[in-house]
């Protein structure tokens, strides 16, 4: 809002500076529209780049802090007799340490928010989407019920809209499900829109509307090319409902926490004599 306030007055100085000189009208107006152009262009610059500077710190946390989780998965995993229960743990740990601090990063953003309208929006989308991965639904849903302009998050992201989705569905509401699937579906165009799709067909699944699902499904492995939502199509097709399954759709899907993913079995190893052990 203070950039507003600052091209407002640099804009009208511009006028006066122009009436002071008897410049012709047309002149006067050309000054005004100039000056508020030319100080918006400013105050966005300097704004985007301290504004930058901090988005990409949190960026570069993120990137470097998931790598080394990255790493040390693959360590584990290299390890004969790697228990899958007990490295799920740890790095649902480490996990968990990393999103709490990049919800502590956040707040360094929110000074700029008077120089940004939107940033507000922004802030909310982030934020959302790590008390999310915490499971801190409790904020997730205040986040998502805020009617604010500037204080509610985008639906511009297929996860978010698909977190909301999942979170109308927690609540039994099934009608305002497809609702809320029918408004954003039309923005996902092709592989886009795999994670809304894959969502309200479980759904419907779920609440027993098969034949719903097996329309749906039809529509989308041709518009997504998923083999995913191809493979549930068929067994719905086939009467094969206990078998629709979205872990094709791998961490999306389950980080939507509407079902546990599966925790690997541990390796076998061979002893010299063929005999297995853990």
């Amino acid at each position: 809002m203070i950039s507003l306030l600052i091209s407002i007055l640099l804009s009208a100085a511009c006028v006066v500076a122009a009436q002071t000189y008897q410049l012709h009208t047309t002149w006067v107006v050309l000054s005004g529209i100039g000056g508020y152009i030319l100080s918006s262009l400013l105050v966005g610059l300097v704004v985007r780049r301290k504004l930058g500077k901090v988005q990409g710190e949190l960026h570069e946390m993120m990137n470097v802090a998931q790598g080394r989780i990255n790493r040390s998965i693959q360590e584990a995993q290299a390890k004969p007799g790697a228990n899958p229960a007990l490295l799920r743990k740890q790095v649902e740990i480490k996990q968990t340490e990393l999103l709490k601090k990049a919800l502590e990063h956040t707040t360094r953003l929110e000074p700029y928010q008077k120089w940004a309208p939107t940033l507000g929006r922004q802030i909310a989308t982030m934020r959302l989407q790590f008390y999310y991965q915490l499971k801190q639904f409790d904020k997730v849903d205040e986040i998502f019920s805020r009617k604010g302009l500037l204080s509610k998050p985008m639906m511009m992201e297929p996860t978010v809209v698909a977190m909301k989705m999942a979170r109308t569905y927690k609540t039994g509401e099934i009608d305002e499900v497809e609702q809320l699937f029918k408004k954003h579906i039309r923005w996902m165009k092709g592989e886009r829109g795999t994670l809304l799709y894959g969502l309200m067909s479980w759904a419907w699944v779920k609440k027993g509307k098969v034949e719903d699902a097996l329309n749906l499904l039809a529509k989308a492995k041709d518009s997504t090319g998923d083999d995913t939502l191809a493979q549930n199509w068929e067994r719905l097709a086939n009467d094969k409902v206990k078998k629709f399954s979205n872990a094709g759709l791998g961490e999306e899907w389950y980080g939507l926490h509407l079902e546990n993913q599966p925790t690997p079995k541990a390796q076998r190893m061979r002893g010299q004599r063929g005999k297995a052990r853990f």
